[in-house]
């Protein structure tokens, strides 16, 4: 049984640092922060060592990220032969992740498929759904839960997942 990782003060600061800039080199965290350079440069060598840190990554501007999401959930058939759901599951959802306005796609424990997708307009938006995903052979319900505000994690719409 795996455990959440802990976390101190410090360790909390120099990822918050890193969060608004993964560029900043460990003199500008360690002047942000008021800690020595050795200090950080250890914490964040432990960090990478105990998995906390695992890749550094771009996120998107404000003007190349969707300016519409949704998150979308599908229910599919279930086939004839029930050994076959799990099978169609991971394609559709393979599937589903390959299409550019798909933002990620996560499956359920009760079968279903969870998708964030986005694009400029809510015409777009929509355009998009009816025709890439509604259309799915075998898909018995499509449920759209447009998104008005994030509360947490708006800079979902920016991580560049899949270029």
């Amino acid at each position: 049984m795996s455990k959440v990782a802990y976390l101190d003060d410090l360790d909390r600061a120099i990822l918050k640092v890193l969060k608004e800039d993964a560029r900043a080199t460990i003199s500008e965290i360690s002047e942000k922060i008021n800690k020595p350079e050795s200090t950080v440069h250890f914490r964040i060598k432990k960090l990478i060592e105990r998995g906390i840190i695992e890749k550094y990554t771009i996120v998107l501007g404000e003007v190349a990220r969707p300016k519409e999401v949704a998150f979308v959930v599908l229910e599919l058939e279930k086939p004839v032969i029930e050994d076959f759901l799990g099978r169609y599951l991971e394609y559709v959802s393979r599937n589903l992740a390959m299409l550019p306005n798909v933002l990620l796609v996560a499956k359920t424990e009760d079968d279903k498929i969870v998708a964030l997708v986005g694009a400029e307009t809510k015409e777009e938006l929509s355009e998009f759904i009816e025709e890439n995903i509604q259309s799915i052979p075998s898909v018995r319900e499509v449920v759209v839960y447009p998104v008005a505000e994030f509360k947490k994690g708006e800079d979902i719409k920016g991580v560049l997942l899949e270029v």
